[in-house]
């Protein structure tokens, strides 16, 4: 296989973009590959051109291919690509767009968050929230309001990503949302607070009929960080479904929650294995030196990851 030279000249962006004028849409892909190739911020512009190309292969190729770039003058031309009639073109642009970094492109997107089409206002929500433009804050809240569970979805992750206590109102009412998807994105964003109102809401998600929602509690309880969380963890542990009691028992550790050493204690002895390595790190995390007998009897478990893992948390009670 040969070896890519990173020196390597892949040609001038100008001779390359006169293939954008051939005849032949299969030319003219082609010419958008090799601009792309070139990772030349100058063939921005070129490739903005073949995103309205009358061919939409080419116009969904540029669009991919401008997810390598950033800046105002890319989310321009994904901006005008996402709201292309050939769906697949508007698809491209909008992975595209996730790719993003520079704040200033997210402008570009503003208007499209009101946009007529639910699919274009919910990629437009996601690609400005990784921007934490702060003028993305209104049409995000508006979205809430949204009929569409993937645009109200979309509105919660540009607040949560902004991370502002006076949001925290709109993210506790989308965390009784009627859709998962939006309790638990509003659920998940809560984290960053540790205002008794937020920690409130995420313990009382929980009980949520969702176990993704209760899930994504048990964790958002460990990194909001407040201790008074340690009871409705405790009793978390106690779920029916796994995966919530993983991220229960990671949280605890995370906590240092010594009272809930006991319930620990007790899932060492889980049929699975990733609770059992889960309950160690947990106990080593807390490093109480009640957990010692439980974790030492951990030495012949059946699953190496678990052994490992209770060695570690027997050093962290001996430091």
């Amino acid at each position: 296989m040969p070896i890519s030279d990173p020196f390597e000249d892949f040609g001038d962006v100008a001779e390359l973009a006169r293939g954008l004028d051939a005849n032949d849409p299969a030319v003219r892909r082609v010419a958008v590959l090799a601009l792309a190739e070139t990772a030349d911020p100058e063939a921005v512009p070129a490739l903005a051109r073949a995103a309205a190309d009358a061919d939409p292969d080419v116009r969904r190729q540029a669009a991919l291919s401008l997810g390598g770039f950033d800046g105002p003058e890319t989310a321009a031309a994904l901006a005008g690509a996402l709201v292309d009639p050939d769906r697949a073109v508007a698809a491209a642009a909008a992975e595209s767009l996730t790719e993003l970094k520079d704040a200033s492109a997210g402008r570009s997107l503003l208007p499209l968050a009101g946009h007529a089409d639910a699919f274009v206002r919910a990629a437009a929500l996601r690609a400005l929230r990784s921007l934490r433009l702060p003028e993305a804050l209104g049409p995000a809240v508006a979205a809430l309001g949204d009929a569409e569970p993937a645009v109200r979805a979309q509105g919660v992750g540009v607040i949560a990503y902004l991370k502002r206590e006076e949001t925290l109102p709109s993210l506790i009412a989308a965390a009784r949302d009627g859709d998962a998807d939006v309790r638990r994105a509003a659920v998940g964003g809560l984290a960053f607070s540790h205002h008794a109102s937020a920690v409130e809401a995420m313990a009382g998600a929980l009980r949520d009929p969702d176990w993704s929602v209760r899930e994504t509690a048990a964790e958002a309880l460990g990194r909001a960080g407040t201790s008074e969380s340690a009871e409705v963890l405790i009793a978390a542990l106690a779920d029916t479904t796994w995966q919530v009691r993983q991220k229960a028992l990671r949280s605890l550790g995370r906590l240092k929650a010594r009272r809930a050493v006991p319930t620990v204690i007790a899932a060492l002895s889980d049929e699975m294995a990733s609770l059992r390595k889960e309950a160690a790190a947990a106990l080593g995390e807390i490093a109480d030196p009640a957990a010692r007998a439980g974790l030492e009897g951990l030495a012949s478990d059946s699953d190496p990851d678990v052994r490992k893992t209770a060695r570690w948390a027997l050093e962290r009670l001996a430091a």
